[in-house]
């Protein structure tokens, strides 16, 4: 046993190898050891091996769905070894063989597989461009694209979050790219391009991938082929669910970095709190639909034809009985991953009665959806399909068993040959009947009774004390504490036959499982165009209650570039309060392209800004959006730069990490791209802060172009920039009363001049005498001279080098010359007189 053990773990080397061994799975040897430390099983020994006990760990089979799980979520990749032998005809150890590779990427049991969430498998190439394939294989959705760089493969890879992914293994992969799912190098030579070509074109039967747009894409072509065998390794069968391929382009979708896309939290929580917006808003009633939705969040549509089309039919789906729909929908259940397990021959009974309740839906659902035009994309594509509902109706049983190995999952009337069996197998009970009551008349024991097990058959019990009365032509089988088991000629003829009838039987009903699953996969592609359809149902209907119940308004798309908002909420926190969400206006455009944010902390300027990104995100999906009106021009990316956070892990500190994020946004940012600029500069010094912050603002306003949100403490900036054109001074209004500070959280014009940064440590609970000395050294900077600085008394030419001396005269002359004497106080003056009389006392 142990020499075909190390045979066929020597072929899965770097995989756990559960190895079935009546009614457990066994691992052995470092196996062993790993499984038992993972998973907090015991370790036990076992037989030797080099003069050594052979460690030896292992879990039930029936429980193995549990531990699977656990592994595949740590990144480990197992192994299924099965008995496919016959344990009658065997000589030495029953035959084994791996039957299937389960690795985190390639999952597609129910068990192990979260609803909402898609379980992605990504394989990345490199060759002056980065080529990205993508394949989900509990849906057989495929797709591809092409990356310039390391940052737009970030994220896309922070988009995807893929469970698994493979790279050459020559290429060294950047733990910055990509490093929470299990990384897997594979050999150079699956990723090249003219191998890729034909494996695709043998998945798809078709001569050339023309028709599929994706010839141009070599590179991610090479890694859609790398994927693609490494999948079918894996899984050790066919894919006919994997039918087709798609390119995404990158202008096809709003863009967002992988900073903005966590910043924004759209799927995920920064805190890891069920706030993010996909949490708040995910009202679909399947799985399949709540999936669709989650991608439509991380890849916003830019198509405008098709966002009016949305548009259209969640207004026309607000005019249905949408509690309704919602019912009919849950009947629906999960039918895309059916499919999948379907077309893999993985499917259990259960899942051919889901997709028997599915197919009974849907004609009451096509009826409640109605013949509008609104929703005649999506209604032209829902199928019915009575001749395979009439199969699955007659064939399974109501409540069939999880497994078909043990029977009882085809309805008794449905084939000939397995009633006939099971009427064989059934005839027992009337025949054992007549043998119990026949035995206790022969041998005057009125507690004798016949019985069967699993180990010993079928037998006559008797007690103990009876034995007197036992016939000679009774056999022992069995001795019991109080009791004793006999066997007799007849009985065990009998039991020969009707277990051969139930193996007969379940062999038969086995077949027609497989003949079922055969007949149901023939209809393959139009139920995964009815699944695809019903997804984006689901995901419009939940619009449509969401618009309902949250008061929302139509989105208005137009070609001029503008934001314009008005009573604008913030979809998420607006569902946290109890009190009502303060709404706001917001408004940029050609002429006011920038919109410079000021007010107190905790004022609100955070939340003003995200729910601009938001509502762009949300607008774009195909969702109606919190505001009483508005109207979008096109966006191409988002990008923002909001939050304190570092990067230990690669060396960078938090202003490390906020000037990278800035960076990008300079280098990359166009007139159509939305940005959010959230205290940029406060990492460092005062000076260099501002210095810093008023240099992005300007590229910002005057280069790039770009809708920007840019929220500030720079009072300094207001001055500068925030009267320039194309830029609007606005703050966050608080009303102080006494040592404390009321946030109103109403946006208006105008700039403001205090950030209540005392008050705000003052509401967190900061000590008392702290709070006192900090109004004191508050008091006493507040009173120092300031020097106003504007815009346009900053020279562009290059600085040059000057003696100390000479350095403060001309620092004083130019202090002098930005002066704004209209706006200082007599005491003010006079005290920047003695700063600077004092400057140049001492150097002197």
């Amino acid at each position: 046993m142990m020499q075909q053990y190390l045979r066929i773990k020597a072929e899965h080397a770097d995989t756990l190898l559960f190895y079935r061994m009546g009614d457990f799975y066994e691992l052995f040897f470092d196996d062993a050891r790993k499984a038992a430390e993972l998973l907090d099983i015991s370790l036990t020994q076992r037989g030797a091996s080099n003069g050594k006990p052979i460690p030896m760990a292992g879990v039930p089979y029936h429980a193995a769905e549990n531990y699977l799980a656990r592994l595949l979520q740590m990144g480990e990749s197992v192994a299924i070894c099965e008995q496919i032998g016959d344990p009658a005809t065997s000589k030495g150890p029953v035959e084994r063989q791996v039957v299937r590779v389960l690795t985190p990427g390639t999952v597609t049991d129910e068990a192990l597989l979260s609803e909402t969430s898609e379980n992605l498998l990504v394989a990345v190439t490199y060759d002056n461009l980065f080529g990205i394939a993508c394949l989900d294989l509990a849906s057989g959705r495929f797709s591809v694209l092409e990356c310039k760089d390391e940052q737009q493969l970030q994220a896309e890879l922070q988009r995807l979050q893929p469970a698994e992914l493979l790279h050459p293994d020559t290429m060294t992969w950047q733990k910055n790219w990509y490093q929470n799912g299990s990384i897997r190098p594979r050999p150079d030579w699956e990723f090249a391009s003219d191998s890729g070509v034909a494996l695709l074109c043998r998945q798809f039967q078709v001569q050339h991938l023309d028709g599929f747009g994706i010839t141009a894409l070599t590179r991610a072509i090479g890694a859609a082929g790398a994927l693609l065998s490494y999948v079918k390794l894996t899984q050790r069968s066919a894919l006919p669910h994997i039918q087709s391929i798609r390119a995404e382009q990158g202008d096809d979708a709003i863009q967002m970095d992988a900073a903005s896309q966590r910043n924004l939290e759209l799927v995920t929580s920064l805190s890891g709190a069920a706030t993010s917006l996909f949490a708040t808003l995910n009202t679909t009633a399947t799985a399949m639909g709540g999936r669709l939705f989650r991608r439509w969040l991380q890849r916003p549509l830019r198509d405008q034809q098709v966002l009016r089309q949305r548009y259209d039919a969640v207004a026309e789906l607000q005019r249905l009985e949408l509690d309704d729909l919602r019912k009919l929908l849950r009947n629906i259940g999960d039918l895309e991953r059916i499919l999948s397990r379907i077309g893999l021959r993985s499917a259990r009974p259960r899942d051919l009665t889901r997709l028997r309740s599915a197919l009974q839906s849907l004609p009451e659902l096509r009826s409640t959806l109605g013949n509008a035009e609104a929703l005649t994309p999506w209604t032209a594509r829902l199928q019915d399909f009575p001749e395979l509902l009439q199969t699955l109706q007659q064939a399974l049983i109501e409540t069939p068993p999880m497994l078909i190995r043990d029977g009882g999952v085809i309805a008794d009337g449905f084939d000939e040959e397995l009633d006939e069996q099971r009427q064989l197998a059934a005839g027992a009970t009337d025949f054992l009947r007549q043998i119990e009551t026949r035995e206790r008349q022969r041998t005057g024991i009125q507690t004798l009774k016949v019985g069967y097990n699993k180990v010993h058959g079928y037998y006559l019990e008797a007690s103990r004390a009876s034995a007197q009365h036992i016939p000679a032509d009774y056999q022992r089988r069995q001795t019991l504490k109080n009791a004793e088991r006999y066997i007799i000629p007849e009985l065990k003829t009998y039991e020969d036959k009707v277990l051969q009838a139930q193996s007969r039987a379940l062999v038969r009903e086995k077949w027609l499982y497989e003949a079922l699953l055969n007949e149901v996969a023939e209809h393959l592609t139009p139920l995964q165009q009815t699944a695809q359809a019903l997804a984006e149902i689901d995901v419009l209907r939940s619009f449509a209650a969401l618009a309902i119940r949250q008061n929302y308004c139509r989105p208005e798309l137009q070609q001029t570039i503008g934001i314009e908002l008005r009573d604008a909420r913030h979809p998420v926190i607006e569902q946290q309060l109890e009190e009502p969400f303060i709404a706001n206006d917001l408004s940029i455009n050609e002429e006011q392209r920038m919109l410079l944010v000021t007010g107190p902390n905790m004022g609100g300027k955070s939340t003003y800004m995200r729910q601009a990104a938001l509502l762009v995100i949300m607008a774009h999906c195909g969702s109606f959006v919190p505001a009483e009106s508005a109207c979008f021009g096109p966006v191409d990316r988002i990008f923002t730069r909001i939050g304190a956070s570092d990067d230990l892990a690669s060396g960078r500190s938090t202003f490390m990490v906020e000037m990278t994020e800035a960076a990008t946004i300079l280098h990359n940012a166009t007139a159509h791209s939305l940005v959010l600029m959230d205290e940029i500069g406060r990492g460092t010094s005062t000076y260099d802060g501002l210095a810093l912050a008023w240099a992005c603002a300007e590229a910002l306003l005057d280069n790039n172009r770009s809708l920007t949100l840019f929220a500030t403490h720079y009072f300094e900036l207001t001055q500068s920039i925030g009267e320039q054109d194309g830029c609007v001074n606005v703050h966050v209004e608080a009303t102080e009363h006494g040592d404390s500070i009321v946030f109103e959280h109403r946006v208006t014009r105008g700039a403001a001049n205090r950030s209540f940064g005392v008050q705000v440590a003052q509401l967190a609970g900061l000590p008392k005498d702290v709070l006192l000395r900090a109004r004191q050294v508050l008091a006493e900077l507040e009173h120092q001279p300031k020097q106003l600085v504007n815009r346009d008394a900053i020279s562009d030419s290059p600085a040059t080098e000057l003696a100390p001396e000479k350095q403060l005269e001309q620092g004083a002359l130019q202090a002098l010359s930005e002066l704004r004497l209209n706006t200082m106080t007599p005491l003010e003056a006079l005290q920047w007189l003695a700063h600077w009389q004092q400057r140049l006392t001492e150097k002197d």
